[in-house]
């Protein structure tokens, strides 16, 4: 409100015409608008996680999310889904923990380089109790690079940029590798003083003061937001509302930030299938072609794309070119039969979708004379050719595998995520039949026709038959027993190793043998005896017969450690019957081990609303469905502040869990994005009354 503030500095006396005429002016500017300064609309969060103080900034043509880290080793970080760039430097440690303060509010600054090109940024001020900060390194470049310096403390010497001192001010600058627009990070120390090698030290109050500019010279996306986002039944959780705000774009959905702002298409179609009845059929549409846009030649969902430097980088390392044609991963096999069920759900089932799917799916790819129509068409035949063998012969061999010479293919995408497994539970005992069975859906409702040659006709049609066998014959072969006695061996003895109580798993277990899917097969077909929390994509996806249903049910909500559930959530992998080498690789320090994620527990909440609409399920069933959604929702409630990141881990205090965010520990193997666009379902999903 500037021109208020102008007026208000005015003299204090005056005549009553006078005051009358300041208000009349005041008036005018506020019925024109006038009064209101850039910072009146824009759009800001923040969100606090344990060490890291995350603040949010749309406005104009940036969007940027601000990290400052505190404790011993502090560092700064600005990233931007423009280009999915970024800025940060991270600074020695220091000798005694401190914490960053934010002196002045985020404001978007925008300027151009040395050669007259725009480039968009942040500028704030903040301040921390230390004596000296010494900048151990600053990298600028796309936020893959800055993630990959983080966790690994490796950064390409071609990307290594000197600082600039003059005065109190440390400056890093440079252009993109292919001479693009590029990045500029600059510290001015306005309490505090710099010395030649740019060590900065402390003022006489013990406190280090610096306004901080980050920019980026990438392309700025373009904002979805307000009706154009959603529809107005969403629920009212402003932190959710405001994370999915932020990732939101007419280009694409980005995944989280800070560290991966860009898209991920298992992200975006699962976050499209949950978020489905609250987001604007616009919105909705922008992801599923987002997806189709980024299709392989064979229909292979893109699992991540290289932008900007990123992909400059990969491309000079793999055939000397600067170019920075985006780059896309399709190294995932979850993806491709995600994209089936997630169409034929918003094109069939919902009433808005179904009206609008034949000039949507008449729309072309962007700068392509493809249709979407055709390549949704192409992506169907991936699912049915690869499902073939299978359906043909159903033994392990004939199952959908990782890539060769990769560890990790589906949403448990570390290292350690599948135990070393091959063929992944959810893939082929899951999500395979639910894509054949979406195919069958879409062919036979004829919403595709358009878009079929006869050869597409004759592959597809096979696709409701190869449904069946694989609903019958994959989950078999994932099968894990342990009798009662083996199951209370295991627990005592698992409890007892990572100190938490044993007490409510063993009162769970009664005489009979406890039967589990297997979270993969191994090579040679044996099952890795991790339970899990997978059968949530049969509970969002599927129609389980009502005993199985009942089973996947109870296996997961049995007590840790002999389930999955605690009181800080719904961990998505638990060890207990594995053996001590696996057992060690699957803590709640592992980014995919015996820790809590977000969007699980939406999903399953999600899943568990679908499955108690039936009408089929026995009143014991039913039961404990019902008993089921209680205790998940009393969990998600416990760690709501938690909600809208990417997962959290667990800390056993007192005979009782609590949560504790990922990355505050010094153990965990990385760190929570404070927004995940997954975690921003819950604006469609009420918990039971």
């Amino acid at each position: 409100m500037h021109h208020v503030k102008a007026l208000r500095t005015g003299r204090r006396t005056g005549s009553l015409l006078e005051y009358a005429a300041v208000w009349v002016v005041l008036l005018l500017l506020l019925a024109t608008g006038c009064a209101s300064s850039p910072s009146d609309t824009a759009f800001r969060f923040e969100v606090r996680e344990g060490l890291n103080q995350n603040y949010f900034l749309r406005e104009d043509k940036t969007a940027a999310h601000l990290l400052l880290r505190s404790g011993r080793n502090p560092r700064i970080v600005a990233a931007f889904p423009a280009g999915n760039s970024g800025t940060g430097v991270w600074f020695g440690p220091i000798a005694a923990a401190a914490d960053w303060v934010l002196d002045s509010p985020l404001k978007a600054k925008a300027s151009n380089d040395s050669q007259g090109r725009p480039r968009h940024g942040i500028e704030f001020d903040a301040s921390i109790s230390a004596h000296t900060l010494i900048p151990k390194q600053a990298v600028l470049s796309n936020v893959r690079v800055l993630r990959d310096y983080d966790q690994y403390a490796l950064v390409p010497t071609e990307l290594v940029v000197a600082p600039t001192i003059a005065g109190n001010t440390v400056t890093w600058a440079r252009d993109r590798l292919d001479g693009a627009p590029g990045y500029q990070l600059g510290l001015e120390v306005i309490d505090g003083s710099v010395a030649p090698n740019g060590t900065i030290t402390a003022g006489p109050d013990g406190r280090i003061a610096l306004r901080v500019t980050a920019m980026t010279g990438d392309t700025p996306l373009t904002p979805l937001s307000g009706s154009e986002l959603l529809n107005g039944h969403e629920r009212k959780l402003d932190g959710a509302k405001n994370t999915l705000t932020f990732l939101s774009y007419r280009e694409k959905f980005l995944a989280g930030s800070w560290r991966f702002n860009t898209y991920f298409g298992r992200d975006t179609l699962i976050s499209m299938m949950l978020l489905k009845p609250v987001l604007a059929p616009e919105a909705i549409e922008a992801g599923i072609r987002s997806v189709l846009t980024r299709l392989g030649p064979e229909g292979q969902v893109a699992h991540e794309e290289s932008l900007s430097e990123y992909a400059v980088l990969t491309n000079k390392r793999k055939s000397g070119t600067l170019s920075g044609a985006p780059i896309f991963d399709y190294n995932m096999i979850d993806e491709n039969y995600l994209l089936a069920p997630v169409a034929a759900a918003h094109l069939l089932d919902d009433p808005t979708g179904a009206e609008r799917a034949s000039a949507y799916l008449r729309a072309p790819l962007d700068n392509s004379t493809v249709l979407l129509g055709q390549a949704l068409v192409r992506n169907l035949r991936l699912v049915t050719s690869t499902t073939a063998a299978f359906a043909d012969e159903p033994r392990y061999g004939n199952l959908i595998a990782l890539q060769p010479g990769r560890d990790s293919g589906e949403w448990r995408d570390s290292g350690i995520g599948l135990g070393g497994g091959r063929y992944p539970y959810d893939v082929n005992a899951i999500l395979a039949p639910a894509a054949l069975e979406a195919t069958a859906r879409l062919l036979d409702h004829g919403v595709l026709d358009p878009f079929l040659t006869a050869d597409d006709r004759l592959e597809l049609s096979f696709a409701a038959a190869a449904a069946k066998t694989w609903r019958a014959e994959a989950p078999r072969l994932f099968t894990v027993t342990r009798d009662a006695e083996q199951a209370r061996a295991a627990v005592d003895s698992y409890a007892g190793k990572i100190g938490v109580t044993a007490q409510d798993a063993l009162a769970s277990l009664d005489s009979n043998p406890i039967t589990f899917p297997a979270i993969a097969l191994d090579a040679d077909g044996a099952p890795i005896p991790i339970t899990h929390s997978d059968d949530t994509f049969d509970l969002l996806f599927g129609a389980p017969p009502p005993e199985i249903l009942d089973q996947q049910v109870r296996a997961m909500f049995r007590p840790f450690p002999l389930g999955l559930i605690t009181e800080a959530g719904l961990v998505v992998a638990n060890p207990v019957f594995a053996d001590p080498a696996l057992q060690s690789q699957f803590t709640n320090h592992d980014y995919h081990g015996t820790v809590v994620w977000s969007w699980v527990q939406a999903a399953l909440a999600s899943g568990l609303d679908r499955q108690l609409d039936r009408t089929d399920l026995p009143q014991p069933v039913r039961e404990r469905l019902v008993s089921a959604q209680r205790t998940l929702w009393e969990a998600i409630k416990a760690a709501e502040s938690m909600a809208n990141s990417e997962l959290w881990s667990w800390r056993f205090e007192n005979g009782r869990y609590r949560v504790a965010p990922f990355g505050a520990s010094e153990a965990d193997v990385t760190e929570s994005n404070a927004a995940q666009l997954w975690s921003s379902v819950y604006l469609a999903i009420t918990p039971p009354s």
